[in-house]
């Protein structure tokens, strides 16, 4: 029963981080919906966290950082940017 309640848990978690990657702007979108299909489930707990509060960021910020207009200072969320972006495939 509680590893059904952790499923259920997990899937409502996933569900808000589905709602959450859906931005203003399509190109962080592309960016954001694959990663949480694709490769969320693998982070550890850590590395989740750190996407958690990428995804609190003002849109400007991230649109600088993912493009590399800018570089984030936070260290944590630098290297979950620099994470995403070495699993884009162009």
């Amino acid at each position: 029963m509680e590893k059904l309640q952790q499923n259920a848990d997990s899937l409502r978690d996933k569900n808000r981080l589905r709602w959450a990657c859906r931005r203003g702007m399509l190109e962080l979108d592309v960016l954001f919906m694959p990663f949480v299909e694709e490769a969320y489930d693998d982070l550890n707990a850590e590395q989740q966290a750190a996407f958690r509060r990428l995804l609190t960021c003002d849109d400007p910020d991230l649109f600088a950082w993912f493009m590399g207009h800018q570089q984030c200072e936070d260290a944590e969320l630098k290297s979950m940017v620099d994470y995403i972006l070495s699993r884009v495939k162009v």
